[in-house]
């Protein structure tokens, strides 16, 4: 059959399941457009925080104790999460490297390093400061494996990093894009993929989509990663259908992964068949587009600042995408030899 779109090198996947899966990608339309911005702008040293700062919130995991992450500088290369609760554990480095899952019950990146007790959950929400700001170095200090949640999803951390102040670090800022155009197949339909950038070229730009069966329905946005993009999206909540907040509710008590959890009518997106069951966010022409922002933004870069050397530069292109397929993607880039400095 005639390929529709330059899909590149399959790393993962039935290549005729993405092309259908481009088809319906293609089918939409983008309800906004911010392409055509300006990029990021780069900076040539590595930048760590001024001043600690910390920021806390009920957890995300145990509704009914508060969880603080304390912000600190650090000229260690990359961010660290240090679980201070463990005093014998070494720092977790955001690295694809120490992933040790995506979540059963609840879809989530999880960081561990050493023992099976020095963990630290539900990290994308964090970690995607990493590849939206302009801090390269950074280390987080928790009191246990669970972070706070917030009611507007990363902005209280995002405030706290700009309040923070910058110094740089010794060295060069790194960056990475991929060799060759790249895909891999995303459960349900989905694909995602990456495509380098011109030479010396840092930026990161993003087509991602969003399709369900439900309120939500069909969301495509198109930006450029800078302040303005990142800023945006980082307030966007994580969604969750009415079913799942019912299951939480009721059946999820017998888990041990939900029993505690605090999602509520603040802090997500609850959709239902027809109808969101909470107000929408992100509005834009009537229509909500806080489902795929979130994804763009608090997931999807999340998984880049999974390469641990530097940032990462190319133009994504995302339809139907999930943390598990994020991060083998990440993980097949790195076994296939495909990232390059930029």
């Amino acid at each position: 059959m005639t390929r529709v779109f330059d899909h590149g090198r399959i790393l993962e996947g039935n290549i005729d399941a993405i092309d259908q899966a481009y088809e319906r990608f293609a089918s939409l339309p983008v309800d906004q457009d911010w392409g055509d911005d300006e990029p990021a702008e780069s900076n040539s040293s590595p930048r760590t925080i001024a001043q600690p700062v910390e920021v806390s919130a009920p957890g995300t995991f145990s509704k009914n104790d508060i969880r603080t992450l304390r912000l600190e500088p650090t000229d260690r290369l990359g961010w660290w999460f240090d679980r201070t609760d463990l005093p014998d554990s070494q720092p977790i480095k955001v690295s694809v490297r120490n992933v040790w899952t995506t979540g059963e019950v609840v879809s989530n990146i999880v960081l561990r390093s050493g023992s099976k007790h020095n963990y630290a959950r539900l990290v994308e929400h964090i970690i995607a400061l990493k590849s939206g700001m302009d801090v390269d170095n950074l280390m987080i200090r928790m009191n246990s494996g669970d972070p706070p949640l917030f009611d507007e999803g990363s902005e209280d951390l995002v405030k706290a990093l700009k309040s923070a102040g910058r110094k740089e670090c010794a060295g060069q800022a790194r960056c990475f894009t991929v060799k060759e155009t790249v895909t891999i197949a995303t459960p349900h339909g989905g694909f995602t993929t990456i495509a380098p950038n011109e030479s010396g070229d840092r930026s990161l730009r993003i087509d991602c989509a969003r399709d369900f069966s439900n309120a939500i329905g069909q969301q495509r946005i198109r930006f450029v990663l800078n302040e303005r993009s990142f800023d945006h999206g980082s307030t966007a909540r994580t969604n969750a259908t009415a079913r799942q907040k019912l299951f939480i509710e009721t059946l999820g008590k017998l888990f041990a992964d939900v029993r505690n959890i605090g999602y509520n009518r603040n802090n997500i997106l609850i959709a239902s068949k027809r109808r969101y069951v909470n107000e929408p966010t992100h509005m834009h022409e009537g229509k909500s587009l806080e489902a795929v922002w979130h994804r763009a933004i608090l997931d999807l870069i999340a998984a880049l600042a999974l390469v641990e050397e530097g940032r990462f530069a190319g133009t994504i292109t995302d339809y139907k995408g999930s943390h598990f397929a994020d991060v083998e993607l990440v993980k097949l880039l790195y076994a296939n030899d495909l990232l390059v400095e930029v």
